[in-house]
């Protein structure tokens, strides 16, 4: 692909700057952002040199077979795959599943959100805060955060991700690429004995993150500078908001409604997951093989934010934003104080558009999955033995959504009359945010590039922040056959020479 002649500003060469590769995410990705004459940035593009291919490869195969196939998308959400994937099927077969079969379910999701939020705020995004922006990149990692905040915490983040691995084993089957959720349930019950250890396991968990909390609390809120740019109008966008709510507008990851609320806070539009096609449609551009879901009934205006442009974002920012809070004590004590530090009103009426803020947005939803997961071990029910219903009807077509942690993930099949897949459409949750990815990245760009002002492998990471709060997935959204991890960003001058350039392979 050649990126000048595809996507380079017209008129007069460019100066290039290039980050490639993009560290901390999964999948592969670069940067591409042009300079004007004057120094400052004319554009930047986020690229995802990537071929996408599992909705094609899918077609043919029995429809029962999607829920192990699709978690090979990726080793990081093969949960929130095999979810999804699982009540499409259930759609597809025409079948409601028993009430201990979806708790089941339910109790493993909130059990894998909180693993994954874990993982993201200790290795992923958390560095940039707890370690520093700023600091040395050899730091900037797991073993940094542990050097900051003490071998202790090191020692229960590793004790959560082996609890959490033991229950999703015992539930899914397998620790990664879970086999248990099938057309009409799971294939798996839980015993009491079971019940009784997880639930001491969940108490761990609520004490996990009630200590990421403080964690976040000291290094990060009593920490002027960090707010600052939390605050800064560098890193932040005012767009259209997406997550899944239960029937009372409470966050849930497993299942409810669709709703979507305008850079003002008001209600846009709350649907079923199967009328998605009424609401989303996919923009496609020629320097990138992801696509760009945007709200229908707004349109497609470029990359621009406001309430004329239909571009939104589904992350855990977004999940809070559409919500009228969280369906937990604890949580919800957190979601109160999340919207009054960031907006003077604790009732969440109010939108914060900050990318930043996510990441305590994340920490809040981990506090969730915490006392979600306790909740769901503390119902005898969830050890029924009435755990499937065998499906009876011709199977047809169907839609299955989550909430991932990256954002709000749909899997739509069709099917002929004997089950065999014909046509598959993935809407990841990276897919969705890849406008509102491009946008940040861009803005962060603008903000921090001027001319006479040194390229740092600090600013570069500022860049990165940018992208980090949204935790994306190009596994997910891409599904390329290497597996593995490079990132490039490049920064040309007004002559078309390249300056400088940041890759990882």
């Amino acid at each position: 692909m050649e990126y000048n002649t595809i996507y380079k500003p017209k008129g007069d060469a460019m100066k290039h700057i290039k980050i490639d590769p993009i560290t901390r995410l999964e999948g592969h990705g670069k940067i591409d952002i042009f300079l004007d004459e004057q120094g400052e940035v004319a554009n930047c593009y986020f690229v995802v040199p990537e071929l996408r291919g599992f909705e094609k490869f899918c077609q043919g195969r029995p429809v029962e077979d999607l829920p192990r196939i699709t978690t090979r998308i990726c080793g990081v959400c093969p949960e929130a795959h095999h979810m999804a994937s699982a009540k499409a099927c259930d759609a597809v077969y025409h079948v409601t599943i028993p009430p201990a079969a979806r708790k089941l379910r339910e109790l493993l999701y909130n059990t894998f959100y909180c693993a994954d939020h874990t993982v993201h705020f200790y290795a992923l995004g958390g560095p940039d805060f707890v370690v520093g922006p700023d600091a040395p990149k050899a730091e900037r990692n797991i073993l940094g955060v542990i050097r900051k905040v003490g071998l202790d915490a090191g020692k229960k983040v590793i004790k959560l991700r082996a609890l959490a691995g033991e229950i999703i084993e015992t539930l899914g089957g397998k620790k990664i690429h879970q086999v248990t959720a099938i057309p009409g349930g799971v294939s798996k019950g839980l015993t009491e004995e079971e019940r009784q250890k997880f639930l001491s396991y969940a108490s761990y968990f609520v004490e996990f993150g009630q200590f990421t909390l403080q964690v976040f609390e000291d290094i990060v809120l009593k920490n002027s500078d960090y707010v600052d740019m939390i605050l800064s109008d560098t890193f932040a966008h005012k767009t259209y908001y997406m997550g899944l709510v239960d029937e009372n507008n409470k966050v849930n990851f497993y299942d409810g409604m669709v709703r979507v609320v305008d850079p003002e806070g008001n209600e846009f539009c709350k649907y079923h997951p199967h009328e998605y096609t009424e609401h989303i449609s996919e923009h496609i551009e020629p320097w990138t093989y992801l696509k760009y879901p945007y709200l229908k009934n707004v349109g497609w205006k470029g990359f621009v934010d406001g309430k004329e442009s239909g571009v939104y974002r589904a992350t855990p920012l977004a999940r809070l934003n559409v919500s009228d809070g969280m369906a937990t004590p604890l949580a919800q004590e957190e979601y109160e104080k999340f919207y009054d530090t960031l907006t003077g009103d604790s009732s969440g009426k109010t939108p914060v558009h900050h990318t930043l803020a996510t990441h305590w947005a994340r920490v809040i939803e981990l506090m969730y999955a915490a006392e979600r997961t306790k909740e769901l071990l503390e119902d005898p029910e969830i050890t029924s033995p009435d755990i499937r219903v065998i499906p009876t009807e011709i199977p047809t077509e169907g839609v299955g959504t989550v909430e991932a942690p990256r954002g709000t993930l749909t899997h739509h099949y069709k099917t002929d009359e004997n089950g065999i897949v014909r046509e598959v459409n993935l809407i990841v949750g990276t897919t969705n945010n890849y406008a509102a990815i491009s946008m940040s990245i861009k803005k962060a760009a603008q903000g921090l590039i001027h001319k006479g002002v040194e390229i740092t492998d600090g600013v570069l990471n500022k860049i990165e922040m940018a992208f980090r709060a949204y935790d994306p997935c190009f596994a997910c959204a891409t599904h390329t056959l290497p597996g593995q991890m490079p990132l490039e960003l490049r920064i040309f001058d007004k002559d078309g020479q390249l300056i400088t350039s940041k890759k990882r392979y």
